[in-house]
């Protein structure tokens, strides 16, 4: 009887592990985002530079349907809510500005993808003006105090959160190369 009760209490844990969210299948979507375009790829700080009124990126998302087995697509088509954004250096500094999240609410269609979403400076608020760029300006040495550089190398990390229509959580990233500067000739591709 005791190897019975055993036994049981074994198969009954597995069938709760079994039931949670961390080990439900994998949704029937996936979604990919490609910056197809990067108009902006090093940034001048300096007021009034030229060149800046431009798009940093343009990125297109892609519905992708893995279980063609689905007959009910309209239940894949992904409802994208929010966007995520961090930065890494890529010159060997360790100092970012913040991260932030931003709402967002659009549809995309199962097996589709997005016209072109464009991020603009303006997209990123007032992270220009942080560390560690304004050490970049003249009177505050016009270096970076890590590197010992004029130019701060970094990638801006784009990510987007959804949802299908029928309640699977989905995700995609993306990367965006960025040289900052102060009074280097202007925003430049």
């Amino acid at each position: 009887m005791r190897k019975l009760l055993v036994g049981s209490g074994a198969l009954l844990t597995l069938a709760l592990l079994g039931c949670s969210d961390i080990n439900r299948s994998a949704t029937p979507v996936e979604l990919l985002m490609t910056v197809t375009a990067q108009p902006i790829q090093r940034f001048d700080i300096a007021p009034g530079a030229g060149g800046c009124s431009q798009n940093v990126a343009t990125v297109q998302i892609q519905s992708r349907v893995l279980n063609s087995t689905v007959t009910n697509t309209s239940l894949l088509d992904v409802r994208i809510t929010r966007y995520r954004v961090t930065y890494t250096r890529t010159d060997g500094g360790h100092q970012v500005p913040a991260p932030f999240d931003r709402s967002i609410d659009f549809l995309i269609a199962a097996g589709s993808s997005t016209s072109d979403i464009l991020f603009h400076l303006a997209d990123f608020g007032d992270a220009f003006n942080q560390a560690p760029f304004a050490a970049l300006l003249p009177q505050n040495g016009g270096r970076d105090p890590e590197t010992g550089l004029k130019v701060v190398k970094m990638n801006i990390n784009l990510q987007i959160f959804g949802e299908t229509l029928a309640g699977d959580r989905v995700t995609a990233s993306t990367v965006i190369p960025l040289d900052v500067c102060f009074d280097c000739g202007g925003c430049q591709p």
